[in-house]
């Protein structure tokens, strides 16, 4: 039986994050700098993906609670809500792979394990949040199904009952 190529767990102080170069310099410094700070103020989580062979880590992400006020959603989205002035959210505050194991589909494979984090936690979320560094990064998450919120060209959005459909997990009731 062979060993999954990549696992991934919570950041620790063991983790070697020296080397991390995703060739965005302000995700590189935060998981240098700032990642730890922001996990022991209980600010953000960050998870990373260590490869199984060199225990390198090859990628990152980070949630935190969040929340979209009503008037942010498109009114489309705000028909299926509940009417209350801020839905509550998840935001993937941060997320990054490392150049040498980029186009190995492991964003996306980030994205899928930060979703499904979203919908085990104990607390309720209905929405996905994102901040988009860039226009690279806002194609990436369309190709997800996130969807823009109006005036706010790179903060992207999706339901997590949609998220449960592109990421294939189960409905837990």
């Amino acid at each position: 039986m062979s060993q999954a190529p990549f696992r991934v767990e919570p950041l620790g102080d063991a983790h070697e994050r020296g080397r991390f170069d995703c060739g965005e310099e302000v995700l590189d410094r935060y998981l240098r700098t700032q990642a730890t700070q922001d996990i022991r103020r209980h600010v953000a989580n960050c998870f990373v993906a260590i490869e199984a062979a060199t225990g390198q880590i090859a990628a990152y992400y980070t949630l935190s609670a969040a929340s979209i006020p009503m008037t942010d959603l498109p009114l489309e989205e705000c028909r299926r809500l509940p009417r209350y002035p801020a839905i509550p959210g998840v935001r993937i505050g941060r997320l990054a792979v490392d150049r040498r194991f980029q186009g190995r589909g492991l964003g996306a494979a980030m994205l899928a394990d930060a979703t499904a984090r979203t919908i085990e936690a104990d607390i309720a979320a209905c929405m996905l949040i994102v901040d988009a560094k860039n226009d690279a990064a806002v194609a990436f998450y369309q190709r997800h199904e996130f969807r823009l919120i109006p005036g706010s060209p790179r903060t992207l959005f999706l339901p997590v009952a949609s998220a449960r459909k592109v990421f294939h997990l189960k409905h837990e009731t």
